[in-house]
Order: structure tokens, then C-alpha cells, then sequence
């Protein structure tokens, strides 16, 4: 068993892209109708400063909108980030686990509105707000895994 096990509920994010899979692993579990996005904070995550780098919160941010986005409709819709905003509230540190918690605001017929709270603990760290484009599924002979 890990220093720092996952916490219960959560499931591997298998279908990732290669930057993706260089910084996970990610995780995910469901509550309802919401899709919360897990992170385990490691050193390789720091910046020279020793607390975790502003970009890769960025980054889980901006997966954690686009995976709720995207499982938000049926079937699942690609989407594109048009505009990520965000401030930093607060630090994060390696053995932290950091849980994203996205509220969709409004899907419409060609753009999408989220918020994405970043949370170690019941500290709030970051918060970003998302504008997505809706984007045509591929042809099915066009897919891929990343």
C-alpha cells in the first residue's frame, strides 16, 4: 500500500492523452450526477519553491471541466477549451491530494460554461471558470485514444 493511498470511490481515468498520461495519473468518481477529478500530488508536480506548480493545477482544472463537459451529454460530446481563467487561493504541496469539483453553468448549441473549484481537504486552492466549444464527434473510422 502507497504513503499516500487514493481515497475510496475513485477510479483510474484510462482514456488520456500523452501529456495527460506524463502528469497523472488521474482519477475520477462519480456523486450523482457530478464527475470529480483526483490528483495525488507528487515532487515531479513542485516548482523550485516546493509547492506545486500553478500550470499543472491549471492543467487538472481544465481536464476536469472538459471530462464533466463532455460526459455532461448523451452520448458524450467533444469539446475544445475557447477561454480558461483562474486565480490561485491558496498552495498546494507534494502528498496532497487535490479534488476538482465542476459546476456546469450553461450548454448551449455551440459553446459551454463552466466553474472548476480545486480543493485539498475542504481548503479551496484555485478556482477557474471555462468557456468550451462544442465540436462535431468524429466519424467513427476517425477515432482515437488520444
Amino acid at each position: 500500500m502507497s504513503a499516500y493511498p487514493i481515497p475510496d470511490g475513485y477510479q483510474l481515468v484510462e482514456h488520456t492523452g500523452p501529456f495527460l498520461r506524463e502528469v497523472g495519473p488521474l482519477y475520477y468518481r462519480r456523486e450523482g450526477q457530478d464527475l470529480m477529478v483526483g490528483l495525488r500530488l507528487t515532487e515531479r508536480h513542485s516548482n523550485s519553491r516546493g509547492v506545486v506548480h500553478g500550470g499543472m493545477l491549471l492543467a487538472m482544472a481544465d481536464t476536469a471541466l472538459g471530462m464533466a463537459l463532455y460526459h455532461s451529454r448523451t452520448p458524450p460530446q467533444p469539446i475544445a477549451t475557447v477561454s480558461l481563467n483562474a486565480e490561485f487561493l491558496d498552495s498546494a504541496v507534494p502528498g496532497d491530494w487535490v479534488e476538482g469539483k465542476v459546476e456546469i453553468l450553461r450548454v448551449g448549441s455551440r459553446l459551454a460554461y463552466a466553474n472548476c473549484l480545486l480543493y485539498v481537504g475542504e481548503r479551496r486552492i484555485m478556482r477557474a471558470a471555462g468557456v468550451f466549444a462544442l465540436m462535431r464527434p468524429k466519424h467513427p473510422r476517425e477515432e482515437s485514444d488520444g
